[in-house]
């Protein structure tokens, strides 16, 4: 059975399914990191296998594997340094990039503007339909149910109704280059060798989407409002590739659909337990995610 050797250094990220663990460590002299992935069995979703799915366990490898994103404009990964595969799943090895002080937010904008401009080669792999999907999830949960017992319960049921339409006009913007999963732990450091470039890991749901997609998932996490974000994001777009309404109403559906998301699962975790629900508003699971919806409320209203 395969297990971290021994002075392995664990670090924080990683959370999913297949991803057993991540851990900091010295080869020949050189910071790596050392990521295991688990093999997916019978009991797993089956979105594990699926090579279209933005869960699809065996990405990470191949954009590795492919040097995908080794030389992308805006957005870059770090170099493979070797990829091992046994019966119960695979072994990355990286190299550790250096990211000590956090990139600037409105930087991260264009980093993510620029590489929507990238030619990633689509082996058929790469994933698709991401926020479609998620919304799949929660469809077959019923839906946003926790968020039809709060004050945004109208709001929110006029929006999920509506989640048909947006996602068809999503589909029918210019498909880009998309992260597909930019948060602060992922985009690690200015490029060393290119300052116009960030350096982002855990390219798992490396995929294409509607243009803006990933600004608006950035713009949950960026201490920076949306309208600057929106500016340096478009302002950074390759000439031509989209127009700026389109990029700001991609950015807003994929920022409102996921939050609320993300505000429903917080509260449906709490809503059994003893007591009403709006007691349970300042539970320190459920606080931080109805602040990011707050945040959101300017960019909702312009959707309704």
């Amino acid at each position: 059975m395969w297990q971290p050797a021994p002075g392995w250094q664990p670090l924080p990220g990683g959370a999913s399914v297949s991803t057993v663990g991540v851990w900091a460590a010295v080869e020949d002299g050189r910071d790596v990191v050392v990521k295991r992935l688990a093999r997916p069995g019978p009991d797993d979703p089956p979105e594990l296998d699926d090579p279209r799915s933005s869960a699809w366990w065996r990405r990470p490898a191949e954009v590795g594997l492919a040097g995908s994103v080794a030389a992308s404009p805006g957005l870059r990964g770090p170099a493979l340094v070797r990829c091992e595969e046994d019966d119960d799943g695979l072994v990355l090895v990286h190299e550790r990039a250096a990211g000590a002080v956090a990139v600037p937010g409105l930087f991260v904008a264009a980093c993510l503007g620029r590489f929507a401009g990238a030619r990633v080669e689509d082996p058929g792999w790469l994933a698709r339909g991401q926020l479609r999907e998620r919304l799949a999830r929660v469809e077959r949960r019923g839906g946003w149910r926790s968020l039809a017992r709060t004050t945004v319960a109208d709001v929110a049921d006029h929006l999920w109704r509506r989640r048909t339409s947006m996602l068809a006009r999503l589909d029918a913007l210019p498909q880009v280059a998309q992260h597909g999963d930019p948060v602060p732990g992922n985009l690690v450091g200015v490029d060393p060798g290119d300052p116009s470039r960030c350096v982002a890991v855990d390219w798992a749901t490396l995929g294409t989407g509607p243009v803006g997609a990933d600004l608006g998932y950035w713009s949950l996490s960026s201490r920076e409002s949306f309208e600057p974000l929106l500016e340096a994001y478009v302002g950074a777009l390759p000439a031509g590739l989209a127009d700026p309404d389109d990029a700001a109403y991609a950015a807003r559906v994929t920022a409102v659909l996921t939050v609320l998301t993300r505000a429903d699962w917080a509260l449906g975790r709490v809503a059994e337990g003893e007591g009403a629900l709006a007691g349970k508003y300042t539970h320190p699971a459920v606080a931080p995610h109805l602040r990011a919806m707050q945040r959101q409320f300017p960019q909702l209203e312009a959707l309704l």
